[in-house]
C-alpha cells in the first residue's frame, strides 16, 4: 500500500457544529448511524434548511445563511440528532436499510460507545464503520458470516390452500423439540480485509472500538484518514487486535438497494425509493415525514419499513406520485452528482440541472456527474464519469479512465 498522500493529518470533513462555508452559505452535515431517522426528525431538518442526501447515508443541510450556530445545534440535539458535541463528526456508522433487530441494536450501541470514549473523539470524520452488509468499504467493519438474503421484491400473496382432511391418528404424535438459536458470529474486517476475526454479537461493539484505538495508535506521524491510506495499515491493526491471520482482502461487495416492495426479516415490508440526486425537499419530504421510521440508503435513496403489504401498496402510489421513483426503470436509476454551481464555487457547471436534462433510462454502470476534478460523491465500484472541464464535459468509465466521444454516452452506459 502506497503512502498516504494527504498533506494534513486533520480533515475538514463538515458536522452538525463544524460546518463548511459553501458558495450557497453554511452547509451543515448530520450524521445518522445505519441511515436511520424519523420523520419527526426528517421534519425539523425540513424547518431548518434544503436537505440533501450522501453517499453515507447521511444528510446535509445547505444555505445556512439566517441559521445561527447555536440555534442549530441547539434544535439538532432537541431532536435527538446531535448526542455528543465532542463526536459529532466520527458518528459515522453504515448498516444494510433492511437490517434487522439485532443490527439496529449494535449500531445503537456501537454510536453510544464512540461518544462515551474521548480518546476516539480524534479519529478523523472520513473514518467508517459498518455492521452488516453495505456497499461502501468501511475502515471496520462487523459483517455476519452466515450472510442475510439480499433483498428482493415482495410476491403477490398466494392463496390459502385447500384444506385436507385429516388423517387419523393412531398414536400420541412425539412433540418436537424446539430449535436452539445459532448464536451470531460475526466476521471483523479491516478497510475491506479479513484477518481471520470472529466475534459474537456481544463483542461486536467492543472489537470495533478497539480496532478504532488501534488505529489511532498507529497514526502518529502519519497523515491517513482512512486504514487503507496507511501504509500496511490493515495487518498494523490486526496485529494490535490480536488477529490469528495475516489480512487478505475480501472482493465481493453487495448490490444496490432494489427498489420498490421489499421482503424484511421478520416477515413485514418495506417500500424503498430513489430521491432524485439526493435533493429532498417539497412534497417528497412532506410525505416522508409522515413515516415513524426512515432509512436513508447510500444509493441516495430512502426506504420505509415496518409496513404491512397494503399499507406498502399505498407508500408506493403516494412516493411515485410525490416524484420518488420506487421502479427501477426511472431515468434516476444510478443517476448521481456532486453539488455543482451555485452551491459550490469549484464547480464548473450547473451538473444537476444538465443531468436533469441529459439523463434517461437504459441499463448500465451508475452515471455520477461532477463539476470539477475532486470528484467529490464518487461511487466506490465502477461507474461512469461525467467531469465538467473548461472546454465542456469529459465522459469516462471509472477506474479505467476510458474517454468516451460524446456526452449522450453518461445517460446510460
Amino acid at each position: 500500500m502506497p503512502p498516504s498522500a494527504r498533506q494534513s493529518d486533520t480533515d475538514a470533513c463538515p458536522g452538525a457544529l463544524r460546518l463548511h462555508h459553501a458558495a450557497d452559505g453554511p452547509l451543515a452535515r448530520v450524521r445518522l448511524p445505519g441511515g436511520m431517522i424519523t420523520g419527526g426528525q426528517l421534519a425539523t431538518l425540513g424547518e431548518i434548511g434544503p436537505i440533501e442526501l450522501t453517499s453515507r447515508a447521511n444528510v446535509q443541510l445547505r444555505g445556512l445563511v439566517d441559521t445561527a450556530p447555536a440555534d442549530l445545534a441547539a434544535r439538532l440535539s432537541a431532536a435527538g440528532l446531535l448526542p455528543s458535541q465532542t463526536h459529532e463528526t466520527v458518528r459515522n456508522i453504515a448498516a444494510p436499510p433492511l437490517a434487522g433487530a439485532t443490527v439496529r441494536d449494535l449500531v445503537a450501541a456501537l454510536d453510544r460507545g464512540l461518544c462515551a470514549d474521548p480518546a476516539l473523539a480524534a479519529l478523523p470524520g472520513r473514518f467508517l464503520f459498518a455492521i452488516g452488509d453495505v456497499p461502501l468499504t468501511a475502515d471496520v467493519a462487523a459483517v455476519p458470516t452466515t450472510p442475510a438474503a439480499t433483498p428482493t421484491p415482495a410476491a403477490a400473496p398466494t392463496p390459502a390452500a385447500t384444506p385436507t382432511p385429516a388423517a387419523t391418528p393412531t398414536r400420541a404424535a412425539t412433540p418436537t423439540p424446539a430449535a436452539t438459536p445459532t448464536p451470531a458470529v460475526f466476521a471483523i474486517l479491516l478497510a475491506g480485509h479479513d484477518a481471520g476475526l470472529r466475534v459474537s454479537a456481544e463483542a461486536v461493539v467492543e472489537t470495533m472500538l478497539a480496532a478504532a484505538r488501534a488505529f489511532l495508535g498507529e497514526r502518529p506521524g502519519v497523515t491517513s484518514w482512512r486504514l487503507h491510506e496507511m501504509p500496511g495499515g490493515p495487518a498494523r491493526v490486526a496485529r494490535r487486535l490480536g488477529a490469528p491471520e495475516s489480512p487478505r482482502p475480501v472482493r465481493s461487495q453487495p448490490a444496490a438497494t432494489p427498489l420498490g416492495v421489499l421482503r424484511q426479516p421478520d416477515g413485514l415490508v418495506a417500500v424503498s425509493a430513489l430521491v432524485p440526486l439526493g435533493m429532498l425537499g417539497g412534497e417528497a419530504l412532506r410525505l416522508l415525514t409522515e413515516a415513524r421510521r426512515l432509512v436513508v440508503t447510500p444509493e441516495r435513496g430512502v426506504v420505509v419499513p415496518d409496513l404491512t403489504p397494503e399499507a406498502a401498496r399505498r407508500w408506493q402510489r403516494r412516493l411515485d406520485e410525490a416524484g420518488l421513483p420506487t421502479a427501477a426503470g426511472s431515468r434516476w436509476t444510478g443517476v448521481t452528482a456532486c453539488a455543482g454551481r451555485p452551491g459550490c464555487a469549484k464547480s464548473l457547471a450547473d451538473v444537476r440541472a444538465d443531468a436533469d436534462a441529459a439523463t434517461e433510462h437504459a441499463e448500465g454502470l451508475p452515471v455520477h456527474w461532477i463539476g470539477c476534478a475532486r470528484g467529490c460523491g464518487s461511487p466506490n465500484g465502477p461507474h461512469v464519469r461525467v467531469e465538467a472541464t473548461p472546454d465542456g464535459y469529459v465522459v469516462t468509465r471509472q477506474p479505467s479512465g476510458e474517454t468516451f466521444d460524446a456526452i449522450a454516452s453518461a445517460r446510460r452506459i
